[in-house]
């Protein structure tokens, strides 16, 4: 039997419906410098929305919405900058620590920070992440307010870094007040840009000849959305790969999952992928009529 004959006997429904769980927030600083000088950039995001970009000359790129900050507290851009100056004169002192650490005086290295927070209806929840080189570095234990050490190097530079604890604490405070106020602000000022509602274009394709079904769905905002496989009705999840979601230009998403089947397996049950979004309220049904076989060339 030819393939795509085959590939016809998957039948799809893609299925939209509202997601059930608690609307999450969520407020993100990414932090990066290299050697050798020290080339700094800090980036701002928001639900997954950049609000905010310094590069190494503290040039400050926002979007149109948040010039509104300003009106609310006229100080608001001055304290930001303050902030990000004193971010990068730290990354310049941290840097040359865990290059000592780790014994070395030059040479091309990398240093990465990620922190944040979250909130929904119930909890606020908080990280510190630090990353050295592509790998895991140090990361702070909200729970015991201490940092955790990814290897012996960055526990020995944690002893010779914050010997007293005190940053741990300061960071853990942040991370539970201060930056849970910073989304709120935030979130303020991007109400109608954040809050919109965008649902996704969905497709299910498959290249000619290969096992893999991908169900793709793109164009949608806010950010959070589901995808599963169902075969006959219950939830697969061997031979699921789920991709990362990613942004599209428009400020949109995208996101696929991959389904490993053979085509005995399409031929034998009925295999449907099912998507939900917050944007959607009734359920979009694709018939087999709809998938499309990528042929090569």
């Amino acid at each position: 039997m030819k393939d795509n004959t085959v590939m016809l006997k998957l039948l799809l429904f893609l299925t939209f419906s509202p997601l059930s769980s608690a609307v999450t927030h969520t407020l993100q600083y990414q932090n990066f410098a290299v050697t050798p000088g020290i080339k700094f950039t800090a980036v701002g995001l928001v639900d997954g929305e950049q609000f905010v970009f310094y590069d190494n000359n503290m040039t400050r790129r926002i979007p149109e919405w948040m010039k509104k900050a300003e009106a609310v507290d006229p100080n608001y851009w001055k304290k930001e900058e303050e902030r990000v100056k004193d971010q990068k004169d730290f990354f310049q002192k941290y840097m040359d620590g865990v290059m000592k650490s780790f014994n070395q005086p030059e040479g091309v290295h990398t240093l990465q920070r990620i922190y944040g927070c979250e909130r929904d209806d119930d909890t606020t929840r908080g990280y510190d992440e630090y990353g050295y080189d592509g790998e895991d570095f140090i990361s702070l234990d909200l729970k015991t307010g201490t940092w955790t050490a990814a290897n012996d190097k960055a526990e020995i530079f944690i002893k010779e870094w914050d010997p007293t604890g005190d940053r741990a604490k300061h960071w853990k405070n942040f991370l539970k007040t201060d930056c849970i106020d910073r989304l709120q602000k935030v979130l303020n000022c991007g109400k109608e840009t954040l809050e919109r509602k965008v649902p996704p274009t969905a497709s299910v394709f498959q290249k000619h000849s290969s096992p893999e079904v991908v169900c793709h769905a793109t164009g949608f905002f806010p950010k959070t959305v589901m995808i599963t496989w169902q075969k006959d009705g219950e939830d697969v999840r061997e031979g699921v790969y789920l991709r990362e979601t990613l942004p599209n230009q428009d400020g949109s998403f995208q996101k696929r999952s991959v389904l490993t089947v053979s085509a005995e397996d399409l031929q034998k049950h009925t295999y449907t992928c099912v998507i939900q979004h917050s944007s959607l309220e009734k359920e979009i049904v694709l018939h087999e009529e709809d998938i499309r076989i990528l042929n090569p060339g």
